[in-house]
């Protein structure tokens, strides 16, 4: 992965420039490093680029080392014994299932296998086939799946529809294995949105879910797919599914923020003006995400994705303080959109992040006044 050792420079970061700029998405254009006014971001605090952690939007200690252990060892049993550990209520135990399933997804990607080579990804297959009634892995099992329909073909073919009617066979056995459990049918909406199911039988699907854990934020953001322009519903239907979960959200919920992803599924593929980030929509949408975070409880693993989406936001409507604001409880970990979307998130990253602080900077910022 490429170095951005250096930040960019004052002047030649006036966001007067961005307009111009064009990415998918919103995106914007990689920096080249060696400017010689650029200041490091260590000097924030700020992690390297090469040291940004990719696979989550925060920290997970002890996911973190379960899953250092499980690739290093290629042992399955202590990620199934993390999961039997963590409540099926709340949203920590859907975020590890997607860890987990990510990272064999990623070992197959790297390892596929050959007549003298192992498989990346083996210990999944073991896990399931060791502990057929463990429904840790068997949710894992059924997200892998989804993520490798995803991966490795495209919607509409045959191998798509292949490994998606699988993926929503493994969602019913993993189902059947936790009945309380909302991940299992969180996973299916994956699925729902790959098939193309018809809007009685998404919403169906989505009754099991609210009745299980209905201000799962995860769910709603993955519900939120389905309803897009893009997929099978229209910005108004997206829209009006995020303003009602905003609305019902309880004290402390996260689901105040869903505007701001709707908005987010909806940018155009070219840039807009910087005033577009600073219209009435986007400002409205700013502020609930900013209300949301505020409240949320600080142990809440949904926050960091929340405080990613507002970085992007923040940066673009030129809102440097608050950015900075954001980005120092984020910081370290950027496995969340938008930087997701990247071939490389933590370049991406990087990039927003020098935005934030040469704005900030050129508005009478530094280090002491941000940690002070």
């Amino acid at each position: 992965m490429e170095i951005l050792w250096v930040l960019m420079a004052l002047l030649m970061l006036s966001f007067a420039l961005l307009p111009v700029l064009r990415r998918r998405r919103g995106m914007i254009e990689r920096v080249h490093p060696g400017h010689p006014d650029a200041a490091d971001p260590a000097n924030y605090g700020f992690a390297r680029e090469e040291e940004l952690d990719i696979r989550m939007p925060g920290p997970d200690q002890d996911l973190l080392d379960v899953l250092d252990l499980v690739q290093r060892t290629q042992d399955y049993r202590a990620a199934s014994q993390l999961l039997a550990g963590t409540e099926t209520e709340g949203e920590l135990r859907w975020q590890r299932v997607q860890a987990f399933a990510g990272a064999a997804a990623l070992e197959l990607q790297q390892r596929p296998g050959g007549v003298h080579e192992t498989p990346g990804g083996q210990w999944l297959r073991v896990w399931r086939a060791e502990q057929p009634k463990d429904a840790g892995g068997a949710a894992v099992h059924a997200e892998f799946l989804v993520q490798q329909a995803w991966r490795t073909s495209t919607p509409g073919t045959d191998e798509f529809r292949i490994i998606m009617e699988e993926a929503r066979d493994a969602c019913g056995q993993a189902a059947l294995l936790a009945p309380g459990d909302p991940v299992p049918h969180i996973v299916e909406l994956s699925v729902a949105r790959g098939l193309v199911y018809p809007q009685p039988e998404f919403e169906k699907l989505w009754l099991k879910i609210l009745d299980r854990d209905p201000a799962h934020m995860g769910a709603h953001l993955a519900a939120l797919h389905y309803w897009c322009e893009k997929w099978h519903g229209s910005r108004e239907l997206a829209y009006s599914f995020a303003e009602a979960a905003a609305a019902r959200a309880p004290q402390g919920s996260l689901l105040a923020a869903m505007p701001l992803f709707a908005v987010f599924e909806h940018l155009p593929e070219v840039n807009l003006v910087s005033s577009f980030y600073q219209s009435e929509v986007v400002t409205k949408a700013v502020h609930g995400a900013l209300h949301a975070v505020h409240a949320a409880r600080p142990d809440d693993p949904m926050t960091a994705h929340v405080r990613h989406l507002l970085v992007f936001f923040l940066v673009r409507a030129e809102r440097w303080s608050e950015a900075m604001n954001q980005l120092i409880h984020v910081d370290g970990h950027v496995g969340a959109l938008p930087w997701s979307l990247s071939p490389d998130p933590a370049a991406e990253f990087a990039v927003y992040r020098a935005l934030a602080v040469a704005g900030y900077e050129a508005n009478g910022g530094s280090p002491a006044t941000l940690l002070s």
